[in-house]
């Protein structure tokens, strides 16, 4: 196959011909190969008619004799009219409809099967969510309405935060931060408020390597200066190590609990109550809660703010630059630095404190952390989602991610290497290895290679505490049948690569793109369409 810069393009036979028809020499089944929309159509065509302008002088517009209609020099686009054709193509709608929907079927989605992304928590996404998200009453307010005419919404951001607080354990919630890497840096400021309000200018943050890839950096823009912990060859954090470090320098410690290696850090309480002798503070990466929801209350592991990510644990849309949610809660310690604004119910009536009453509710606040609160669609979905399972449900939701995440851990271990099988059970994601691949077959081969079978590949390369890591989440929405097809991809991949296969490196074949080269796409994109004379003459 042959490609451009940025690596897509389909192969096109080297006779020549209509060029619209080159691009179909690549159909497969009922899977149609076709240009991009720009390359579609005829330009001086329209799939709309419209009613004729009126002329130019009615339409505010002067006319020139030699250029045509111009705007007039009062208008306040005088200048910017266009000088050459817009060159978008005319299609009718059918055709614009066929090429949309032919490139969706190109995605791998949830609804198309199993989503093996671990610590991503790529789980169905209950369409009763989505119907209560696109309510009018949720969907159509705007942020600056006066609060008592969306009392409805401000019960829904209540509600929720109540859930939130009950299942962890913590004494209060901020739900402004819009995300997780967003509530990480939310938890961080509350913690720099607390330490500054005690006169204290700690400046390190220790993270073990087990942690999530955003708590660094999060903790470096907060302005921390970063440290690493160890990890044991059991996967978890190294207390020893951790306790030898704390010092009157150390603000604190950021921690994924369940961590990266999909396992439980059972020294949790020890590690919060350690940090805490020393004077620092405990922040939890709460992305893996899914595992542990209705089961453990982090409150009671001596954690002092952690970020949840609604997108992950209750159901709402992940990843594709879709909105995502991050709320934060925190300990009675914190609570007094948590960000503004936030919902309080006073008596009958809900209210959004803002600035002008933060001395009297909260303090010592630090700010804000977004113009407005938080993500409504996310908010009324998880909360759908949390009354749609209840207590109990939620307690069964933890307990079928990690039964069949330990089923892939057990079903594999003999064809995969298994880093840390033989320290007991997993959580919510199983951890292998590239150990034992011949012929120079690496993970990037062996995924490469599961999207021949159908499936998407899973996390690769990380933690980066395992060479050649690959993280799998199956989540708690897949079945048996569906976790024993993935096994049998798995299984039948992985032993080509310890075979050696070299088949495997020109994986994929049967995708509608074949292997990229990644290093080129990525230090030479092309971002922008050319017109193809444009591109010939800079070529």
């Amino acid at each position: 196959m042959s490609m451009n810069q940025s690596g897509w393009r389909p192969e096109r036979p080297e006779s020549g011909g209509d060029a619209a028809a080159e691009t179909f020499t690549r159909n497969r089944a009922l899977m149609l190969e076709e240009p991009l929309i720009f390359e579609m159509g005829e330009e001086d065509g329209t799939g709309v008619d419209f009613e004729p302008l009126g002329s130019p002088a009615k339409a505010g517009v002067q006319t020139d004799s030699e250029t045509g209609p111009r705007l007039s020099p009062g208008n306040r686009l005088a200048g910017l009219e266009r000088n050459r054709p817009i060159n978008l193509p005319g299609l009718s709608e059918p055709q614009a409809v066929r090429h949309y929907t032919r490139l969706s079927r190109q995605n791998y989605a949830i609804d198309l099967g199993l989503f093996p992304l671990g610590s991503c928590t790529m789980k169905h996404n209950p369409r009763l969510n989505e119907r209560m998200a696109r309510l009018p009453g949720f969907a159509d307010i705007h942020p600056l309405q006066p609060t008592d005419t969306v009392q409805g919404a401000m019960k829904v951001i209540a509600d929720l935060g109540e859930w939130l607080i009950k299942l962890t354990g913590m004494h209060s919630v901020a739900m402004s931060p819009k995300a997780g890497a967003h509530g990480e840096l939310c938890g961080l400021l509350a913690i720099r408020s607390a330490l500054e309000a005690r006169g204290d200018g700690r400046e390190v943050i220790l993270v073990p390597e087990s942690a999530h890839g955003t708590n660094p950096a999060t903790a470096a823009f907060a302005g921390y200066r970063v440290e690493n912990i160890p990890a044991t060859p059991r996967g978890r954090v190294d207390l020893a190590a951790l306790r030898a470090r704390l010092g009157p320098d150390i603000a604190g410690v950021m921690i994924t609990n369940p961590n990266t290696c999909g396992l439980f850090e059972p020294d949790m309480i020890a590690i919060s109550e350690a940090v805490h002798a020393a004077g620092g503070l405990v922040y939890c990466d709460g992305a893996n809660f899914n595992a542990i929801v209705g089961r453990v209350r982090p409150g009671d592991l001596g954690i002092d703010a952690m970020h949840i990510n609604l997108h992950k644990t209750f159901s709402t849309p992940h990843g594709g630059g879709g909105p995502g949610s991050g709320p934060v809660v925190f300990s009675e310690a914190l609570t007094p630095f948590a960000p503004l604004p936030f919902v309080e119910k006073q008596g009958d009536h809900y209210a959004l404190i803002e600035e002008e009453t933060a001395e009297e509710h909260h303090g010592q606040t630090f700010g804000r952390m977004t113009a407005f609160h938080g993500q409504m669609g996310m908010f009324t979905r998880a909360l759908t989602y949390i009354l749609s399972h209840g207590a109990d449900g939620l307690r069964q939701v933890s307990g079928d991610a990690v039964l069949n995440a330990n089923y892939i851990l057990r079903e594999l271990e003999d064809v995969l290497d298994a880093p840390f099988g033989a320290s007991g059970p997993c959580m919510h994601e199983a951890l292998f290895s590239d150990k034992g691949f011949g012929g120079g077959l690496s993970t990037l081969d062996l995924a490469k290679g599961l999207i021949d079978e159908g499936f998407h590949p899973m996390t690769m390369y990380f933690p980066l505490v395992v060479h050649g890591a690959m993280l799998v989440e199956p989540t708690e929405t897949e079945s048996k049948a569906a976790l024993d097809q993935f096994i049998g991809a798995m299984r039948s991949v992985a032993e080509r690569a310890k075979a050696g296969d070299p088949s495997l490196k020109a994986a994929p074949v049967h995708a509608p793109r074949r292997r990229l080269d990644e290093t080129l796409a990525a230090r030479k994109p092309v971002l922008v369409y050319k017109e193809p004379e444009q591109a010939q003459a800079a070529e």
